[in-house]
């Protein structure tokens, strides 16, 4: 099989384009061959070292493809099965063993390429809106980068529960995006400040909940917009992390959460693995969600993707196709 590898972290150079034996799945494994694979920022954040994993390795946590092959004890699906998936690591190649109980059963209504788009981000989406803070009608939601994969999904979601939302961009052509995902207003961060505006859109009252996945850049105003009670969701750093919090900025009249969640914590029981990985499909084939796929590359150019997707050069989703 063909597959991108690395054996040290660092730059986008460290990623090679290798041939590597293919694999036989074990025991409650599956060997999946590739159709298209999801690009994320958690990818970028192992390849630099923010996130330790074992090296070498093959990096990309989730992918859609056909079953080829089953190990003892799978039940979830059987070869010829078209199946997406997320979690763990391998999926940057053309074929990648998959734990069984991390498929999912790809709706025929749905695309190769909308399956590896959807599931991750829109997982994230929806775990975000309907768990970590469950939106309810009314809310403001403070969405950064709006016109991201995570971004788009997460506006249309909060739309459907009923919330207002402002959406974070740096340019024009993104705030497009955004207001078309159904944000009902949009601040381009490059020529307003996002903190004056929600204080503006709001009457001061500020925002029941930001969602930042931005870190460093953002995280100190996204907690200056918060209302009494409000919460600040954590969710990614793509700017870096934030300085260390004095948890005294908490208190006072206004009483504010901070929770950093992890999508994997959420969904390690299979039942709600397949709950929220369902709801996301069932939203995309009956088009009440809109999966934007942004960028396509070949595999062996999972370096420009990287380059792209770290230096917010995207929209919506980036994906490899082996």
């Amino acid at each position: 099989m063909k597959a991108i590898t690395y054996s040290e972290y660092g730059g986008p150079d460290v990623l090679k384009f290798e041939e590597r034996p293919t694999p036989t799945p074990g025991p409650g494994q599956a060997l999946v061959k590739i159709a298209a694979a999801g690009v994320n920022f958690i990818d970028v954040y192992q390849r630099e070292g923010w996130y330790k994993i074992n090296l070498p390795a093959i990096p990309g946590g989730e992918g859609a493809g056909v079953v080829e092959a089953v190990g003892a004890g799978v039940t979830e699906a059987k070869p010829g099965d078209r199946v997406a998936w997320m979690g763990g690591l391998g999926c940057y190649a053309t074929h990648c063993l998959v734990p069984g109980d991390r498929l999912v059963a790809l709706p025929a209504a749905l695309s190769f390429e909308q399956g590896a788009a959807a599931l991750l981000q829109g997982m994230t989406a929806h775990v975000l809106a309907t768990r970590t803070y469950p939106l309810k009608a009314g809310d403001w939601a403070l969405v950064h980068a709006a016109a991201g994969g995570v971004g788009l999904l997460l506006t249309q979601i909060a739309k459907m529960q009923g919330a207002r939302v402002i959406g974070t961009v740096s340019t024009e052509e993104k705030a497009k995006l955004a207001r078309e995902a159904g944000a009902d207003e949009v601040v381009i961060y490059t020529q307003q400040d996002f903190l004056t505006e929600v204080k503006r859109i709001t009457g001061g009252a500020g925002v029941q909940v930001a969602y930042d996945s931005v870190g460093k850049d953002t995280f100190d105003k996204s907690l200056d917009s918060l209302a009494p009670l409000g919460y600040l969701v954590s969710y990614g750093q793509s700017s870096g992390f934030p300085a260390p919090l004095d948890i005294q900025r908490l208190g006072g009249l206004r009483s504010l959460f901070v929770t950093r969640p992890s999508l994997f914590a959420y969904v390690q029981a299979r039942a709600d693995y397949l709950r929220h990985a369902n709801a996301v499909f069932d939203m995309v084939a009956g088009s009440q969600l809109r999966v934007r796929i942004g960028a396509t590359y070949p595999l062996a150019q999972a370096a420009e993707a990287h380059i792209a997707l770290a230096g917010r050069q995207t929209t919506g989703k980036v994906l490899l196709i082996p």
